[in-house]
């Protein structure tokens, strides 16, 4: 009996095959039963780790050299060691292994994290039952089958049908936040057949099966789902339950929902790409060239083989196209650091290293929440810099979601609880005469909600009444449902008292079906009722309420069609979706509530910031357009100058969209024209028909036309708006003919959807779960932080990251371009124009460390500055920074620079007897002269672009260079017995002796520096930008106000204090500015 009645209620479809038998304590059935099948189910560890012991390195290796870059350089490292090259395979291979390793032990330190998490929730102990008896065991051993025991405020282990419950009605309380983001608390009710289980040996002698489907991901289409109890939820208000584990480990929903946000790529690191495209192009066309020209130039006989160097036998005797084709490699060996390997670990640094700053940021810390912000992925830190579109929820982001009841409107007559007169506050509606549809109404609130009740201080709810004599707590599924609750309190009895002891008459023998919801859902099903009185106040949240009477067999009837869907194998949503329809039908509408909710702090302030920047807002919620458009007017996105266009469901319906789309945009280009500032207003079901495919195939027209319609409005409000098409409005911005830069910031399960379309996602840590804040790129307390995330640590990070690249490619032309040219020189014989331990350390030691540092602590203008002055932001808009015109100066810049290296060391070398004994420079002396330029040369260009100085900023730039000095004077003042050559014995010395040396390296800085210097001069005189202005204006105001430290920020510099807490105190005093703790300005 036991086995047939609880298999019936979880499974309701015997026919269903794809399905799982599972028995219940691992009892096998009676004998005549069905036949026992044996089946294997995995156990409970969870696994979200990538890699284990033994596949970490195999794995990780394929991984990075799945990267492009990568795989180059491990190309050029073998062509290096089978074939016989200008350079020694260390000078590829020392920095490839260098940025693998690094890497490595990143991806390494991250997955270790994930294990150790992985172990804590594997080792949790779990309490089973066993042989009557409770057994304490790791949650990894549990399996299909077991009986577990869960008390309250612990967290299931596994997914479970819940047998019974301590509580008398066989219910439990469960949160799921951390499973669809909704931290509201949910009632489950035990199967029928087992809540009477309440002792171990009463559940320990239960023979049952259950017949359940297979494991699927989908969390709102469970097997009876009032009997499923999620793992990752937490049980509450609620001393103990017993459950049979149905789904274990890796098959539970909550890892079956683990999944991988797709991968974003930043502008920055695009144009990054492309660029080294380019330069791999120009790699090619060197070696190209210089094999080309060597063979032209050996065509003649003694320039092949010159009497010094003959050529043997097998030589001689080699293919032509094979010698060319290994001499292509070498070429491409020789000139292969134009391609920067070490740009990426530096930017990999920059990037994680600069992620703490925001989680350092003192002044994005609420104190009322006590949450800060943060940072799940650092790869996108630059991004933030070039938003231009900025989709955002509306409740709960731009307001607080924490609702009040307002007013109820029943039958037309309007009921203010708590209404002021004559500075007295009274209850108008408190000693009423209620008619039956007022006694209706508020037992429909009374009845129509989750709200739980305890008589405890110690309760776990978000909400308490607050009035109340009583330490009454209302544990609410939303805020909504709180303040309706408060607000029939406040009607009804005129004062308030604890919910659960409000009284009303019993309607004795009737049966009521009572109906809340929005008027879009509730209008349509009503037959009675004053639907024309019943509208939407200014601001307000409006929810209908409806009524019906059933009589008893059609009670049974709605009953077991209920039953019948909610237990469905297959079609479960649809079945239920037509029960639901088929029994809310023919209501009769009672009335209406009204609830504020009030806007977020500074919700205004940051809107009107952002426009300033160039950045367009578009508010996407699923609210009434009343009450949204109430608000956006609230927060400034609409003023009262701004004329308002709609594309709605109304409209639509008296025109055709094509006449309401053409008829909007001959508005919009004729307000343009008239400079108007307006805005559009669109709802869910109007959208749903502009991207509904016509009957030819096509929508694209209808598409491009909204699309021109919204690139002209100044806002835009998305109201009716379904999960799906708020992700459907993100992308059809995104991937409209602009490309522009979205972000999506919402605190709602309901917005993960657009974070995750969105090219940025933020999410609010609000009252909503965490949802958001888990699918999230980052995570800020209050929509306000959203103003300082984008315009000051997004403009920073973007001018940073720019100069980076861009600084990267300069370098490395300087650096290669001189070889380049060397080869003219040399006979195209492949010969280095630089020792390899130069070759080696140029970019791992001598030039990398300053544009690291520049690229953490850079601020080209104040932090005050900069959030005073929204502005800025456009100056850095559309990638301004990696476009092509500024890609092209700084390579031509680069090649200058070369030329002046290379040719100015060339004419210095005519007069060969430049030292005071009358020896002779060699050609290492004339690469390492080149290569002191060059390194001091790059360095000082750093040193110049930089605009915020501090002790570490002068001891990392010039402890650059001395470094240099003091390696060179080491390399070539010793003999190394491990080398077998000893070239580079006191060239340097000898270098430095000569007083030529040192005039034309002086002579050759100043004149590669000086181009830069001037057009930078030219520039900011007759073409300066906004950000060039204020740095001007800067500069007269501190050589105006005296001794005023350059980099110094509000009311004092940053110092190196003994603790977190109290960098963090500084830092705030100081405008919560980007630098690392230990600094100090200098004046």
């Amino acid at each position: 009996w036991g086995s047939r009645t609880l298999s019936r209620a979880c499974a309701g479809e015997e026919n269903w095959v794809d399905s799982r038998t599972i028995y219940v304590g691992h009892r096998e059935p009676p004998p005549g039963a069905e036949a026992y099948i044996l089946q294997r189910h995995p156990d409970n560890r969870i696994v979200s780790s990538k890699y284990t012991f033994w596949n970490f390195i195999p794995k990780n290796l394929f991984e990075q050299f799945r990267r492009i870059a990568n795989f180059y350089f491990l190309i050029i490292f073998l062509v290096q060691l089978i074939i016989d090259t200008p350079t020694s395979p260390v000078t590829s291979g020392l920095p490839l292994f260098f940025v693998i390793t690094v890497t490595a032990i990143k991806q390494g330190y991250e997955d270790w994290l994930r294990h150790k998490a992985d172990n804590a929730m594997n080792q949790c102990p779990v309490h089973f039952i066993q042989h009557g008896k409770l057994v304490r065991k790791q949650s990894r051993r549990l399996r299909v089958g077991d009986i577990v025991m869960v008390k309250e405020d612990e967290t299931f282990p596994c997914d479970l049908i819940f047998l019974s419950s301590s509580r008398a009605d066989g219910t439990c309380h469960v949160t799921t936040a951390s499973l669809d983001g909704e931290s509201s608390h949910k009632t489950h009710y035990a199967v029928q057949d087992t809540k009477g289980f309440h002792t171990e040996e009463d559940i320990d002698g239960l023979h049952a099966t259950i017949e359940c489907e297979q494991p699927q991901p989908d969390l709102y289409k469970p097997l009876g789902s009032e009997n499923l109890l999620l793992r990752g939820a937490t049980l509450k208000n609620t001393e103990k339950i017993f459950g049979v584990a149905v789904y274990t480990g890796m098959e539970t929903k909550m890892a079956l929902n683990y999944q991988s946000k797709s991968q974003k790529r930043s502008a920055v690191e695009k144009s990054m790409n492309v660029f080294l495209i380019v330069y791999l192009c120009i790699l090619v066309s060197k070696a190209l060239i210089n094999t080309v020209l060597k063979y032209v130039w050996q065509s003649e006989p003694f320039r092949d083989e010159p009497w010094y160097n003959q050529k043997t036998e097998s030589e001689r005797q080699r293919n032509l196209f094979l010698r060319a084709f290994t001499d292509f490699l070498a070429f491409m060996v020789l000139f292969n650091y134009i391609i920067p390997v070490s740009m990426y670990v530096t930017v990999e640094m920059q990037k994680f290293l600069g992620s703490y700053f925001i989680t350092w940021d003192e002044e994005m810390f609420d104190e009322d929440s006590g949450e800060g912000p943060l940072v799940n992925t650092s790869d996108l830190n630059e991004e933030l810099g070039q938003v231009e579109y900025v989709f955002t929820d509306k409740t709960g982001t731009l307001t607080e979601n924490n609702m009040e009841f307002k007013e109820c409107c029943i039958e037309g007559h309007v009921y203010v609880p708590h209404a002021v007169c004559n500075g007295q506050t009274q209850a108008p509606c408190a000693h009423m005469c209620m008619r039956e549809r007022e006694e209706l109404f508020f037992r429909a609130l009374c009845l129509c909600h989750t709200i739980q009740v305890k008589d405890d201080d110690d309760v776990d709810g978000p909400r308490k009444s607050p009035d109340s004599g009583k330490s009454c707590v209302y544990i609410s599924s939303s805020p909504d449902e709180v303040a309706l609750v408060e607000g029939v309190q406040r009607c009804v009895s005129g004062r308030v008292c604890p919910f659960k002891h409000l009284r009303f008459p019993l309607f004795t023998g009737e049966i009521y079906l009572f109906c809340k919801g929005a008027d879009s859902s509730i209008f349509p099903r009503v037959i009675e009722g004053k639907v024309d009185q019943i509208r939407a106040r200014e601001g307000l949240r409006t929810l209908c309420v409806a009524y019906k009477r059933l009589v008893p067999e059609e009670y049974e009837s709605v009953c077991a069609l209920l039953q019948a869907a909610k237990v469905a194998l297959q079609d479960r949503e649809r079945k239920l979706a037509e029960a639901y329809e088929h029994i809310e039908k023919d209501l009769i509408l009672l009335g209406a509530t009204a609830v504020e909710d009030r806007l977020q702090e500074k919700a205004a302030d940051t809107i009107e910031a952002l426009q300033k920047a160039g950045i367009k807002v578009w508010v996407l919620t699923g609210d009434k357009m009343e009450t949204a458009a109430a608000t956006c007017y609230a927060c400034r996105l609409f003023r009262r100058s701004t004329q308002l266009l709609e594309l709605t469901t109304k409209r639509i319906e008296e025109q055709s969209l094509h006449d309401v789309l053409f008829e909007l945009s001959k508005t919009v280009l004729r307000l343009s024209a008239d400079m108007q500032d307006y805005g559009l207003i669109i709802d869910g079901a109007a959208l749903s028909l502009i991207m509904k495919p016509r009957e030819d195939g096509s929508c694209g027209n209808y598409r491009e036309l909204f699309l021109e319609i919204c690139r002209n409005c100044s806002a835009v409000l998305c109201c009716r708006m379904a999960p799906l098409q708020k992700a459907q409005i993100v992308k059809l911005i995104k991937l409209s003919k602009e490309h522009p830069i979205t972000l999506a910031i919402g605190d709602g399960a309901n917005d993960v959807s657009m974070i995750l379309e969105a090219h940025v996602g933020i999410g609010v840590i609000g009252k909503e779960g965490r949802q958001a804040a888990r699918n999230s790129d980052y995570a800020v307390p209050k929509f306000k932080h959203l103003k300082k995330m984008l315009l000051v640590h997004g403009h920073l990070y973007y001018i940073r990251i720019s100069e980076l690249v861009q600084y990267f490619f300069y370098k490395n032309v300087c650096f290669i371009f001189p070889q380049f040219l060397y080869q003219f020189f040399c006979g195209f014989s492949q010969q280095t124009l630089y020792d390899t331990a130069y070759l080696t350390l140029y970019n791992i030691s001598f030039t990398s460390l300053p544009i690291l540092l520049y690229s953490l602590m850079e601020q080209h203008v104040s932090i005050d500055t900069l959030r005073r002055d929204p502005s800025l932001y456009r100056d850095i808009a559309k990638n301004a920074l990696l476009r092509w015109r500024v890609f092209v100066y700084w390579t031509f810049l680069g090649v200058f620079d070369a030329l002046v290296f290379f040719f100015g060391a060339y004419f210095m070398f005519e007069n060969t007897t430049v030292t005071s004994n009358g020896q002779i420079f060699g050609n290492w002396t004339f690469g390492t002269l080149v290569f002191t330029v060059m390194v001091f040369t790059v360095t000082l260009k750093l040193a110049l672009d930089t605009h915020y100085w501090t002790w570490i900023n002068h001891f990392v730039i010039w402890g650059s260079l001395l470094f240099y000095v003091v390696f060179s004077l080491l390399w070539g003042g010793i003999i190394w017995p491990f080398l077998s050559y000893q070239r580079m014995y006191y060239v340097f010395i000898q270098l430095l002796s000569s007083g030529p040396a040192w005039l034309v390296i002086v002579l050759l800085i100043t004149v590669s520096l000086l181009p830069d210097v001037l057009k930078k001069v030219v520039c900011r005189q007759l073409w300066p930008s906004a950000t060039e202005r204020v740095q001007v204006r800067a500069g007269r105001g501190s050589r105006a106000g005296g001794a005023v430290p350059r980099a110094q920020w509000g009311r004092g510099a940053l110092s190196r204090g003994p603790s977190r807490s109290r960098r963090c105190d500084r830092w705030k005093e100081s405008g919560g500015g980007v630098v690392s703790p230990g600094i100090t300005a200098e004046a």
